[in-house]
C-alpha cells in the first residue's frame, strides 16, 4: 500500500516526539495556501535540541520513506529549521523564537489535526 502525506506527518510528529520536542502541532493549511498541505512545529529548549529534533525527522524521512527535504533552513543559527518537503514544512523553534514569530496566530484559519488522529 503506498504512502500518504498523513503517513509522513505522523513520521515526523513521532520523529520530534521520540526527541522530547515540546508542543507538537500539526496544521492543514492546504485551502489557505499553495506552499504545503500541513505545517509541522515544535519546541525546544536549546539550539542543540533544535538541530537533534530536525535531524531526527530528516532521517526518519530518509531512512523509512527514501524522502528527502527539498530545502533546508537556518541549520547554522539553530533558533529555527525550516524543512520543506512539499507536502508539509516542519518547523522547529526554539521557544523564543517560536513565540516571536508566531505561526499558530499567523495561521489561526488552518485546521489543527489533534496528534491522535494521524
Amino acid at each position: 500500500m503506498p504512502n500518504t502525506t498523513r503517513d509522513y506527518v505522523k513520521a515526523m510528529v513521532n520523529a520530534m516526539d521520540s526527541k522530547r520536542g515540546e508542543d507538537i502541532q500539526v496544521l492543514k493549511v492546504a485551502d489557505l495556501t499553495s506552499i504545503a498541505e500541513y505545517f509541522v512545529i515544535c519546541s525546544a529548549t536549546s539550539t542543540t535540541q533544535v538541530k537533534t529534533l530536525a535531524d531526527e525527522v530528516e532521517f526518519k524521512l530518509k531512512t523509512d520513506y527514501e524522502v528527502m527535504p527539498h530545502h533546508v533552513e537556518g541549520h547554522d543559527s539553530a533558533s529555527w529549521i525550516l524543512l520543506d518537503y512539499g507536502f508539509a514544512l516542519v518547523h522547529v523553534f526554539l521557544e523564543s523564537a517560536r513565540e516571536f514569530y508566531g505561526l499558530e496566530k499567523l495561521w489561526k484559519d488552518a485546521v489543527a489535526i489533534p496528534l491522535e488522529e494521524l
